[in-house]
């Protein structure tokens, strides 16, 4: 598995991936995505988007982010603001391999130290709840505003 930088090259590609009817209630479009990315990276935020390619093909989708906890390190983080896997490609472990490779990516700090890689996700989303727990993240108890559980993977 491969995340590589959303060029023009792949653009039209990567936004034209799609979830399942059911999953749509839970995640936005890709170019909502890549739309909110771009607004955040011009407020100064740091924003990292991947496509996700599985044997030289596009098979999803990947928004991160990193903070630096204004320089506190206890407060520091990596976070996924999305991932998706396309329809066509899901039931085959994607999903889970793409988390472990975000961790991977988060531990080699390639924007500064972080102490945690965190996300949020609808508690309705039993498949991303058992996904992100299998992995090692936990849920401290915190609740997005928007109703999302909070959960974290310590680095």
């Amino acid at each position: 598995m491969e995340f590589r930088e959303i060029t023009w090259d792949n653009f039209i590609e990567c936004i034209e991936l799609q979830v399942t009817e059911e999953q749509k209630r839970f995640i936005s479009s890709n170019q909502h995505a890549l739309a909110e990315a771009y607004i955040a990276s011009k407020e100064g935020q740091v924003i990292i988007t991947f496509a996700i390619y599985k044997n030289e093909k596009m098979i999803g989708f990947i928004s991160m982010y990193y903070d630096d906890g204004n320089g506190n390190f206890a407060y520091s983080s990596y976070g996924v603001f999305k991932i998706m896997i396309d329809e066509r490609y899901q039931g085959k472990g994607y999903g889970k391999e793409a988390m472990l490779k975000a961790i991977e990516f988060s531990k080699a700090s390639p924007f500064g130290e972080a102490r945690v890689v965190e996300l949020t996700y609808n508690p309705e989303n039993l498949v991303a709840k058992n996904l992100y727990s299998s992995l090692g993240f936990v849920e401290p108890g915190n609740t997005h505003p928007s109703g999302e559980v909070y959960a974290e993977f310590v680095l």
